[in-house]
């Protein structure tokens, strides 16, 4: 089976993990973040843009998110002028982000032990409380309430205690698996690749033929078991933001 390419997974993660709301400026999608993260409130474009059009850009970014955070754009695979322009400008390079994808098949070769990753939707309260413990707060969980589906989210135990969670949503036939997040006393005993194994079976019986995941370049963690899981790394992206003055 073919992997789709990484324009298609670009696709997939506004399908699974969309803003709150987009707006147009010129060549640029914005988007209004509403406290979900980078991933949602960065700005796009898939063609060379100009020097004015990064100026009204930046401007109708500062009005759309109330002056909330600096602007910020995500570079993908071979927008080389855009990261330059931006680089003279004053923006830093943040999170360099890998992503993975495999077929479903690949992954559902082995039974997830009874009890031990459980899809569920809506969120449980003690999920609630797990990704809230990672740093995934009300805007992100905003983000899952809004994402149109098929979506769950799944829930793990192991040694018998909460061990971590994640959600899973589907578009155009590709599952796209957000927020996993494992207890760190829970963590390096095998969880992650159960739970990765549970998000490939609900992404099958949903219809979907690919499970693709998207993680920071920093998180060795997380690189190491998607490559452990034979997962493909199948692009990248990086964001730009201005460092704004000091009040």
């Amino acid at each position: 089976m073919t992997l789709p390419d990484i324009n298609t997974v670009y696709d997939v993660i506004d399908g699974t993990w969309p803003a709150a709301d987009y707006v147009t400026s010129g060549p640029f999608t914005l988007r209004k973040g509403s406290g979900g993260g980078q991933r949602v409130a960065a700005a796009t474009t898939a063609r060379p843009v100009g020097e004015e059009e990064i100026t009204a850009a930046e401007t109708e970014m500062r009005r759309l998110n109330a002056g909330d955070q600096p602007p910020l754009f995500m570079i993908r695979a071979g927008q080389t002028d855009l990261d330059a322009r931006l680089d003279a400008r004053g923006y830093d390079i943040v999170d360099p982000v890998n992503l993975y994808a495999t077929p479903v098949d690949t992954l559902t070769t082995e039974p997830v032990p009874p009890v031990t990753a459980i899809p569920v939707w809506e969120p449980l309260a003690i999920m609630r409380d797990i990704w809230a413990a990672g740093g995934i707060g009300p805007g992100r969980l905003a983000v899952m309430e809004r994402a149109p589906g098929p979506k769950t989210a799944i829930i793990a135990r192991w040694n018998d205690h909460p061990g971590g969670c994640g959600f899973v949503a589907i578009h155009d036939s590709i599952a796209m698996v957000h927020a996993l997040e494992i207890l760190p006393h829970q963590r390096n005993q095998g969880l992650g690749k159960w739970m990765m194994r549970r998000a490939a079976f609900w992404a099958r019986e949903n219809g979907a033929h690919t499970l693709s995941v998207v993680c920071t370049q920093a998180n060795q963690g997380a690189n190491a078991l998607y490559a452990s899981l034979g997962m493909t790394l199948v692009g990248q992206y990086h964001y730009r933001k201005l460092k704004e003055p000091k009040t």
